[in-house]
């Protein structure tokens, strides 16, 4: 037992992601340092499609609500009108840190419920471009999840939001798949040995946001569920981008569909 002990604390010693502490508040915790913004709706889409938002302002569709500013670039809150209610739309960048940051910041600003919707690579060939994916549970093989939930191999969704989302998907009669998908920092380095490994845990997906912003949620004890559309193919030995001219429909459609998902939550 103590040889045991001493392992695992030369572990901890040797990997810092795994220095877990969940002390609140952090030194610079959101709701410390931002203020909620007045009127803002209580529930938020996160969606990865930039046409998608382009296409939205285009049509008049959206209300610019405050624009978030980096040292990189800025990033915009809108809010739209949906079946009468008012819902947050915000793309919160690429990545864990980035996304997940986001969303930490959008929950100080007074978001309460959220979905997030993008696209994702896909493990099995068979997965035809355009399946929607409802994610189940995620492998955390990127870091930021870390910093906020202790480590484990996997995140899983709530389930009483799991069960909203497919009654939702259901009455939509939107045909889709429930599993598990894999995160990762370095969509460079998806080997094929790599790929294989997640293959025979489950995964059916890559992508690079989803055991972050689970990780987010659930230290903040927000609801919240994703859904992905199957996309690239990493499956084999080399990269399939499997080019689609409905691709930008297939984004919309979903991005709607996690719209209804959120109304109904």
């Amino acid at each position: 037992m103590y040889s045991i002990l001493i392992e695992v604390i030369n572990v901890d010693r040797e990997f810092p992601i795994l220095e877990h502490h969940d002390k609140i508040p952090a030194v610079i915790e959101p709701s410390k340092v931002l203020k909620p913004i007045k009127g803002l709706p209580e529930k938020a889409i996160l969606v990865f499609y930039g046409s998608v938002v382009e296409k939205l302002l285009y049509e008049n569709k959206l209300i610019h609500v405050q624009t978030l500013r980096s040292i990189v670039a800025d990033f915009n809150i809108y809010k739209m009108k949906i079946k009468g209610e008012e819902i947050v739309v915000f793309n919160p960048g690429l990545g864990a840190p980035c996304a997940a940051g986001y969303f930490d910041e959008l929950i100080a600003y007074g978001v309460k419920k959220t979905v997030a919707v993008g696209s994702a690579g896909v493990l099995d060939k068979n997965l035809k471009r355009g399946t929607v994916i409802l994610v189940d549970s995620a492998v955390r093989h990127e870091g930021t999840s870390y910093h906020y939930l202790k480590p484990s191999r996997e995140v899983k969704a709530n389930e009483d939001i799991l069960k909203e989302m497919e009654k939702t998907l259901k009455s939509l009669n939107a045909p889709y798949i429930k599993g598990k998908t894999w995160t990762t920092d370095a969509f460079y380095r998806e080997t094929e040995e790599m790929v294989k490994k997640r293959v025979n845990e489950g995964c059916l997906t890559v992508e690079m946001e989803a055991s972050a912003l689970m990780a987010v949620a659930k230290f903040r004890n927000i609801p919240f569920g994703q859904i992905l559309s199957a996309g690239d193919d990493v499956s084999g030995n080399e990269w399939d981008i499997r080019y689609h001219p409905e691709t930008k429909n297939f984004r919309e459609k979903i991005f709607w569909v996690a719209v209804d998902c959120l109304l109904n939550l």
